[in-house]
């Protein structure tokens, strides 16, 4: 008995049934005479065995007294109940059995004879403090919570693993206080409790043999197999660490195998990916599919009869197949019957995994034994089925972050219309390095899109850049030019005289034309030249001082240039650009709402947007040049309202600068390939390159025949090459003026060939400004800054 004679221990524990007989003492006196009768013939037959009432150590005697054991135990083991009851007389903590119900010997049987009974959620053994805290509870009364839910764990005939609840009954245990006990006070018992782990303390206060633990227990059992498959389960459904556990699939088997008390059960899964109405395996090499068998991936409709594919993704219910070979014979061996009948399964239950609407996954399971499982036994899932959920959720999630942590390593940030595509190489990546394999991320590609182009550029920004720093730079070289005047007035050195005629110079340079080197030579001169010289003439005259450290305020130390007029001009292009991007960006997610299509826009010296459509973006949406159109029209709206925004924030930019607005509408469909070295999309193949070379250079271009650019402010430029195309555009634009987009004020010009490009056109059509929303007023280009100037 191990630990159970350990003369270290403040319990002299023996067996003893005194108090149950003391219960037949006093039935002997009882005025029912059955009832005397009965107690009188248990204590005739105990009174020749005096040791049964006080108590021995030796557990061999449980055999020489077991005859008279059952006659004292008979009322306890009632004839009646014993092949219902699960029940037995033992040691409390001790897998020590005296007697035991029959259904517990039938039990017990069933286990085979190498079954050794262990409670489960004992300690490895009774140590001295936990010894304490029993003393502590049922004699001096303080009521201290040390009790853990206790367990046998019995395998049944076909080895099926059952768990039965333990609950003591410990009406017939007493403790007897030897003179070695102490009496104790509060304040021993608030240092024996913060002192739990040092057992010295412990011994001082209750020392080893203080007490005698005389009786015995009757263990009453119950199964409680299906409360514990549930709770184990969830604990292996939620545990977090259960990706890095090897044995995670076959302890969730064979805890699903004692739920459904089923030895041949087996547990598959398989999650849905709603993009493309397909089943996907895990990424798990443990979990497997037996919807999917030998698959990695499949459409539900493929994968599915229509019976199975109404029950589980439209109605979201369970599907059972009770008799797979009858099923396969019903539906002409169409899939899922094929498939699990080639896997020899005869029975299943497919159980659909959803939150909120949304299908996650199927829940798998399968038997070799025909009605095995069935309608019935599906409902079992219900008391599980949400633990199943929160995981389901939980690993999604899970397998969303490292999808998109591929995505963000590969390939930076996706639009959302392409994601789909883009999650697909993720799953293939990630499913690639699970096998073990050099995984990679292949390019995308979309085929046979429809693109869309368009700009707002801010008009002569170079021009107005230039004349920014020019005007810093005359106006810090004055500055300059001032103090070094000053400085050769006081002290005539011709190194002063020099510095004068250079800054001279560079002035007259600038004056007149402002080259592209003249900014970093102006730069480099001030920062040799001239700082060392201001560093030496702080130092040796007050009034310069001044003078310098009043400059050296105006110059702004992250440029380490005057930057003023500079400064204006890049907040007015930060404003433009910044208010026309929310625009766009804002009316973008109604585009997306009509029909799904990539987007990308940038900032420059204004902002630009590229735009695909097509069947291969939109997935499993059926596109229509229905969409096309509608998305040409969008675009042309919204140019408007990018023009009207801009020219409402004119008159309060620090620079008056002005934008000019242009399209292309391009007649053939292309193929687009997302470059993974460059973290973008670009054209792809050589043919498709034409519509780059376009995009690049139609903002430069010239009206046929004259000098006059085709871009111009107040007018909103389309460049197209087909007849189709422009009669289009006209019907959009008479549509719009209708609506108080533009004038009637409308041109079709011809444009100068570009290099290696020719044939094309453009219209040409005048905005109608709407300065004041709420009066709904609209201007042209010139009206409107008539009414700014105002």
């Amino acid at each position: 008995m191990g630990q159970y004679y350990d003369d270290e221990f403040p319990l002299d524990r023996l067996i003893s049934f005194n108090k149950l007989l003391e219960m037949y003492d006093r039935m002997a006196e009882s005025n029912d005479e059955f009832i005397a009768a009965k107690a009188k013939y248990v204590l005739e037959a105990q009174a020749p065995y005096p040791e049964l009432r006080e108590g021995f150590k030796d557990p061999s005697l449980l055999k020489k007294y077991e005859k008279v054991i059952e006659i004292i135990l008979q009322d306890s083991f009632s004839e009646v109940l014993t092949h219902n009851e699960i029940k037995v007389a033992s040691l409390p903590y001790y897998d020590l059995i005296f007697s035991g119900s029959q259904r517990f010997k039938k039990i017990l049987a069933a286990a085979g004879d190498d079954f050794e009974l262990k409670a489960r959620g004992v300690p490895e053994h009774l140590s001295y403090i936990m010894g304490c805290t029993i003393i502590l509870s049922f004699y001096y009364g303080f009521n201290l919570d040390f009790k853990r839910p206790l367990f046998y764990d019995i395998p049944d005939e076909n080895g099926v693993m059952k768990h039965y609840r333990i609950l003591y009954n410990a009406d017939f245990m007493e403790l007897i206080p030897t003179e070695k006990a102490k009496d104790l006070t509060p304040e021993d018992v608030d240092e024996l409790l913060d002192n739990f782990d040092n057992v010295e303390v412990w011994k001082d206060k209750i020392p080893p043999g203080s007490f005698i633990a005389r009786g015995f227990v009757i263990s009453n059992m119950f199964d409680a197999t299906t409360e514990h498959s549930i709770s184990e389960i969830k604990s292996s459904l939620i545990s977090r660490d259960k990706k890095v556990s090897d044995n995670f699939i076959n302890n969730l088997q064979d805890v699903f195998r004692s739920f459904f008390n089923m030895k041949d059960l087996r547990v598959g899964f398989v999650s849905y990916n709603p993009d493309e109405d397909l089943f996907e395996k895990l990424h798990n090499k443990e979990m497997t599919s037996y919807l999917l068998h030998d698959k990695i991936m499949e459409t539900c409709s493929a994968a599915l009869c229509k019976r199975s594919y109404s029950k589980l993704l439209d109605q979201h219910d369970y599907f059972a197949v009770a008799n797979v070979d009858k099923y396969y014979e019903m539906c002409d061996g169409e899939l899922p019957a094929k498939s699990l009948k080639k896997q020899g399964i005869k029975s299943a239950i497919f159980a659909p995994i959803s939150n909120e609407g949304k299908l996650l996954g199927i829940l798998e399971l399968v038997s070799t034994k025909v009605n095995a499982l069935n309608s019935v036994n599906a409902q079992k899932l219900g008391d599980i089925m949400p633990y199943i959920v929160t995981a389901v959720m939980r690993s999604a999630a899970e397998e969303e972050n490292l999808i998109d942590a591929v995505i963000q390593k590969e390939c930076t940030t996706v639009h959302s219309s392409v994601y789909w595509k883009f999650k697909e190489q993720a799953k293939k990546f990630i499913w690639e390095e699970s096998d073990g394999k050099q995984p990679s991320f292949n390019d995308i590609v979309f085929k046979d899109v429809h693109p869309l182009y368009g700009q707002i550029d801010i008009k002569d920004s170079s021009k107005a850049r230039n004349l920014s720093i020019q005007k810093d730079l005359i106006i810090q070289l004055s500055k300059i030019n001032k103090i070094t005047t000053i400085a050769w007035e006081k002290q005539k050195l011709p190194i002063y005289e020099e510095l004068i005629f250079r800054i001279n110079n560079l002035l007259e340079e600038i004056e007149e034309v402002l080259n592209t080197n003249s900014e970093q030579a102006i730069f480099d001169f001030i920062k040799a030249e001239v700082i060392p010289i201001f560093d030496y003439l702080k130092s040796s005259n007050k009034q310069l001082e001044k003078m310098i450290l009043a400059y050296e305020d105006e110059i702004d130390p992250k440029t380490e240039t005057y930057y003023n007029h500079r400064k204006e001009y890049d907040d007015s292009v930060m404003t433009i650009n910044k208010k026309l991007a929310s625009v766009i960006d804002r009316k973008q997610e109604d585009a997306q709402a009509m029909f799904p299509h990539y987007f990308e826009r940038y900032k420059t010296d204004g902002v630009e947007h590229n735009m695909y459509v097509g069947q291969s973006i939109a997935g499993q949406l059926p596109f229509n040049m229905l969409y096309l159109n509608n998305l040409r029209l969008w675009q042309l709206q919204v140019m408007c309202d990018m023009e009207n925004t801009h020219y409402k924030l004119k008159s309060k930019l620090p620079v008056a600068l002005d934008v000019a607005s242009l399209l292309l509408v391009y007649s053939t469909s292309l193929s687009i390939r997302f470059r993974l070295d460059e973290k973008r999309f670009d054209v792809d193949g050589t043919y498709n390159a034409r519509y780059e070379v376009i995009k690049k250079r139609i903002d430069k271009s010239f009206i046929k025949g004259t000098n006059e650019r085709l871009t111009q402010t107040g007018k909103l430029s389309i460049v197209y090459s087909q007849k189709k195309e422009e009669l289009e555009y006209l019907r959009y634009i008479s549509f719009l003026k209708s609506k108080g987009y533009f004038t009637n004020n409308i041109e079709i010009v011809e444009l100068e060939g570009l290099q290696g490009v020719t044939g094309l056109k453009a219209i040409r059509a005048e905005i109608l400004y709407n300065k004041d929303n709420e009066s709904g007023k609209t201007y042209t280009y010139d009206d409107l800054m008539d009414e700014l100037k105002a």
